[in-house]
């Protein structure tokens, strides 16, 4: 899962001003799918979907209680799913975006409020998603991902809440509590996992990433060997259970073939038997009508000599 958080620019994330722009960017993909008759989905929030963009603007623009004109007053955020992460997450389009509301209502957006270190639960925080299905600068087969437009200051429009600050969890100063992102991509993570049953490998992990990025050069060692490790485990366990089934399978056969020869020579016997019995009992029938014929034979030689 790639969640990043779009530095503030002059263009569509100048985050000083209203969120129109950003809003109009985060429908543009809508127009294209209405026309071709594809699937599309609207702007979302923890509760609700299909929100008018004008709503999400209006209640964007509106809560910025205490803030200067140069301050930010929203951020954007994107959460990329992997195509292997989107395949957990459903067979279709719909079913995807749908599994990735709930990921974001129920374990994105609760792990960024927590992570404020405010006593702030997923309802303290103002926030509005989009579902985007294309990416114009991938080759990848799935490219389903989503923008979050989230306010600076929270519902009640009274604490100041930014994910790009430096303090982490301080308990002293002019800012207290601080917002840890790496805490925030690692529990993200688990709870993906966790939500949809993935089975996440080493390599697929944002420390494994994380670790070759930043990392010395022992760390990385380290952990290439726990992946490569990992993955020659897999490797022998696979094939370990393919010699299994293809042992299983033989052996199923073999008793198959057995049995169907002892019901084979169980028959043939039964039948010859049959038969054996059935041509015995003709042969006895016929040996006494013979006997009886030869008996009245003599009979009428005796009566002759008379």
């Amino acid at each position: 899962m790639h969640i990043d958080f779009a530095p503030p620019s002059g263009g569509t994330y100048n985050n000083a001003g209203s969120s129109r722009q950003l809003a109009l960017y985060m429908e543009h993909e809508d127009m294209e799918r209405m026309q071709q008759g594809i699937y599309t989905d609207g702007f979302f929030n923890l509760t609700d979907d299909n929100i008018y963009k004008s709503k999400v603007i209006k209640d964007i623009d509106t809560n910025i209680g205490q803030l200067l004109k140069t301050d930010a007053k929203f951020f954007a955020i994107h959460v990329s799913p992997s195509e292997n992460e989107l395949r957990s997450m459903g067979n279709t389009e719909q079913e995807q975006a749908e599994a990735m509301k709930r990921y974001i209502r129920e374990v994105f957006i609760p792990e960024y409020a927590k992570n404020f270190n405010k006593g702030l639960s997923e309802e303290d925080v103002k926030f509005y998603g989009k579902i985007h299905f294309s990416r114009s600068r991938s080759n990848n087969e799935l490219n389903m991902h989503c923008h979050l437009i989230v306010s600076r200051k929270d519902q009640a429009n009274k604490k100041k809440l930014s994910p790009l600050t430096n303090h982490k969890d301080t308990k002293k100063g002019t800012v207290t509590g601080g917002f840890d992102r790496v805490n925030l991509f690692q529990q993200t993570e688990q709870g993906f996992d966790k939500l949809f049953g993935y089975n996440r490998q080493l390599s697929e992990s944002f420390d494994y990433h994380n670790t070759m990025k930043n990392g010395s050069i022992s760390e990385q060692l380290e952990l290439q060997e726990q992946n490569f490790t990992g993955e020659k485990k897999k490797e022998v366990f696979q094939s370990s259970e393919k010699e299994n089934i293809i042992s299983c399978n033989l052996d199923s056969k073999a008793e198959n073939k057995q049995s169907y020869n002892q019901q084979n020579n169980s028959g043939g016997d039964s039948i010859l038997s049959i038969f054996s019995l059935g041509d015995g009992n003709n042969y006895d029938a016929t040996l006494a009508e013979e006997l009886q014929a030869q008996k009245r034979k003599k009979k009428k030689k005796k009566g002759i000599k008379r």
